[in-house]
């Protein structure tokens, strides 16, 4: 009940962090991998000793193999991105990252796809969310159509639609930080966590709409005159441990799956963790209290 009375702090707080993610993707922009651009990705390690980055860095520049960029990975290993090599180019790298035997150089992954694929990886998957989200609207639209009293359907689609944006838009914004500072890359994986948030987010909100709508019916069966806001708090009242405990246990699971997963799956993890954060919070916080707001003047 205290988010649905003070929802306009949550609303404050809600527009901060959308500014922040728009400011953040203006500014920094998304480091797209080679899923979308084209490219060579070479995952290695070392056995042993470890060269510094720095020292890699210099070795690589001096490859002539165009502009690259290299990530540590764990204690010994590094995510290297580069221009599309030939498969002569990639073993002359793998030489030099030796150091004339001075390391013990292992090639974990190698990825290689070319601008033409990357720009078709790119249009499909805007074409994707575009068409996950009409899907959403389509189903929230059908699931609420016995719903018009205080609040119309199409209003709780209208609302189920705007959260999820704000639960795409959160993560998105982290990762165009994450990209330029640590240069965490926009791919495959990461568009197809959005659409697992989006799933999800919409299936978190649809709960405590479905429970509003139970305690609307309640009333009107038992003839009982209820503050529309009186409801909508009762009802998150009695959703809060669902959807609370339900994001903590997926929460976990992703915790485990970053810090001893694999590293090209840490991104992935990373992601959909904020997405879920995002998601719970906008189910609560944002989406609910919207129903209140916009019921206004009607709600006795």
């Amino acid at each position: 009940m205290l988010i649905v009375k003070y929802r306009k702090i949550f609303y404050a707080l809600t527009t901060l962090l959308i500014l922040a993610s728009i400011g953040s993707i203006a500014i920094f922009g998304l480091n797209f991998g080679i899923d979308f651009t084209g490219g060579t990705i070479v995952e290695f390690s070392y056995e042993g000793d470890v060269p510094t980055k720095e020292r890699i860095d210099t070795q690589l520049g001096g490859l002539g193999m165009g502009e690259h960029s290299l990530r540590a990975s764990g204690e010994s290993g590094f995510i290297l991105r580069t221009p599309e090599l030939s498969e002569e180019a990639r073993q002359d790298m793998i030489e030099a990252l030796a150091f004339d035997g001075e390391f013990e150089v292992l090639q974990e992954r190698v990825n290689t796809i070319g601008p033409v694929i990357g720009n078709e990886l790119k249009n499909k998957a805007l074409v994707a969310i575009v068409i996950v989200v009409f899907a959403i609207i389509l189903f929230v639209a059908f699931a609420f159509r016995k719903v018009s009293e205080p609040v119309s359907s199409w209003k709780y689609g209208l609302i189920a639609i705007f959260a999820l944006l704000h639960d795409i838009l959160i993560p998105v914004g982290v990762f165009a930080l994450l990209g330029h500072y640590v240069g965490s890359e926009v791919n495959v994986l990461f568009v197809t966590a959005l659409l697992a948030i989006l799933g999800y987010s919409v299936n978190d909100t649809i709960v405590v709409f479905d429970r509003v709508r139970e305690n609307l019916k309640q009333n009107r069966d038992l003839h009982r005159k209820e503050d529309f806001e009186l409801t909508v708090g009762k009802s998150l009242t009695q959703t809060y441990t669902r959807s609370v405990n339900t994001s903590l246990t997926t929460a976990f699971a992703l915790l485990t799956l970053f810090f001893i997963g694999a590293p090209a799956t840490q991104d992935f993890a990373l992601v959909l963790l904020v997405g879920i954060i995002a998601g719970t919070y906008s189910s609560i916080a944002l989406a609910t209290p919207l129903l209140v707001t916009w019921a206004g003047k009607e709600v006795k």
